[in-house]
């Protein structure tokens, strides 16, 4: 007998930023500024789960909660990285984003509502390269042992 399987989705924890500017400064200094947040590079075909954890925003509010997600992206131009959809878990805001045009870093801010009326905003860079290795043309240069030739920038010399 053969049963259909259901899946468990669990966002992944390598894409995942912590809020910041919730740490306690002690009396008579100043508090600097924290460096922006940022996640790791994505390839333009990469549709992928990034992540916000709020939850040193709330800490000692143990059942508040995100309510309302709104995201947005700039630039924001045809061709230029696309929000597919958002979700929530407890404290975790969970975007999914596709596209974007490589050599560009983008700026996504996330604007959070929480059950108790708190409103949370922050930006994230992503920057996105072409992390796939193009094809080998068929006209490339090769060695005997099939290594194929390139010029200093690593792209491969053609023979005509």
């Amino acid at each position: 007998m053969t049963n259909s399987v259901s899946y468990v989705w669990k966002p992944s924890t390598a894409r995942t930023v912590v809020v910041d500017s919730f740490v306690p400064v002690p009396r008579g200094s100043a508090a600097a500024a924290p460096p922006p947040l940022n996640w790791p590079t994505k390839d333009p075909r990469d549709v992928l789960d990034y992540q916000l954890d709020i939850a040193p925003a709330v800490v000692g509010n143990p059942h508040d909660s995100i309510a309302t997600l709104s995201v947005s992206s700039t630039p924001d131009s045809p061709g230029d990285l696309t929000v597919n959809s958002v979700a929530a878990d407890g404290t975790l805001a969970v975007v999914w984003l596709a596209g974007g045009q490589a050599g560009t870093v983008y700026t996504v801010t996330l604007l959070i509502g929480t059950t108790s009326g708190r409103t949370i905003q922050r930006s994230i860079l992503l920057p996105v390269l072409e992390l796939s290795v193009p094809p080998v043309p068929a006209n490339a240069l090769q060695t005997t042992i099939g290594v194929v030739v390139t010029d200093q920038n690593g792209n491969p010399i053609l023979v005509s």
